[in-house]
């Protein structure tokens, strides 16, 4: 029995998947090991995926793919984590980009987008992901991610640059004060998923000029800081993952018509790609 999982900030997805049997897919919460320690991590997995741990006798092995994974430190926390509760498999951790990549490239040359709660981006060789200098996270980076239209979201809220209809929507659905922002933001943890959780919102209202505005002007920044910064863009097929580029996928498609960007898979969860890929790899090298 393989375990596939996918992990981003907020949710990972998971798929138990085994010779002649149907596979077993479930989610829990998001293990960043910028985020969560070892031990929240086992705790979560524990109380989160009884499923999952019901079967650890018959786990063989395990591939993981998670945001925050892209050092070695990062990976062994994760790698512990999972070898606590299952000892007796094989484990492998690496980042979402590879993920990604396995997902939309295979094993052809490209470049990987990750658009979600963060952002990232990379160029996958056919073998392996090379990562630059982006991966900044929401404080410093994060492009075009749900954390930042999360945090414009916000800002336009509280100063009042919304619309005045949108502004009362807004206000309507969320209930929340300065003192709610700032304690969300700057004194609890989880201050990327905070700010992504916003971004609902914006799915609702893209068809307004506003929100449709916000949503090219985010997309555009990712376009401009993320993929121009590779010199022979325009070369390579560029993929796209993750609920924002999934949900405004019509913006995103339209911006890179303009800015000549040849765009290959945009999807929202790459874990069904991404088990045939590692399933059908290991059939090839048994």
């Amino acid at each position: 029995m393989i375990i596939v999982a996918d992990s981003g900030s907020s949710k990972t997805d998971w798929v138990l998947t085994a010779n002649k049997q149907a596979p077993v897919k479930f989610t829990t919460g998001g293990l960043n090991p910028f985020f969560l320690s070892e031990k929240e991590m086992i705790k979560l997995i524990q109380d989160q995926a009884p499923v999952m741990v019901n079967h650890f006798p018959l786990v063989e092995e395990i591939y993981f793919f998670g945001a925050g994974c892209s050092s070695p430190d990062k990976r062994e926390i994760v790698s512990n984590a999972l070898t606590h509760i299952f000892p007796r498999a094989f484990v492998s951790v690496d980042s979402d980009l590879l993920g990604s990549a396995y997902a939309t490239c295979g094993a052809r040359k490209g470049l990987v987008c990750v658009l979600g709660t963060g952002s990232n981006i990379s160029f996958f060789d056919g073998e392996d992901v090379t990562t630059g200098k982006h991966g900044l996270g929401y404080v410093l980076g994060d492009e075009g991610s749900g954390t930042w239209f999360g945090k414009a979201l916000i800002t336009d809220f509280m100063y009042g640059i919304m619309p005045a209809e949108i502004h009362k929507q807004f206000e309507d659905e969320f209930h929340v004060t300065k003192d709610d922002i700032i304690n969300n933001v700057y004194l609890k943890r989880g201050a990327n998923s905070y700010l992504a959780s916003f971004t609902k919102f914006l799915s609702a209202i893209k068809e307004t000029v506003y929100g449709n505005e916000l949503i090219k002007r985010g997309l555009q920044e990712f376009i401009n800081t993320n993929v121009k910064s590779y010199a022979d863009y325009q070369e390579y097929t560029c993929h796209f993952v993750g609920s924002i580029a999934w949900f405004f996928s019509d913006q995103l498609k339209e911006l890179c018509s303009q800015n000549n960007i040849s765009a290959g898979k945009i999807i929202r969860h790459p874990i069904d790609e991404l088990v045939d890929f590692i399933v059908n790899r290991n059939q090839v090298q048994a």
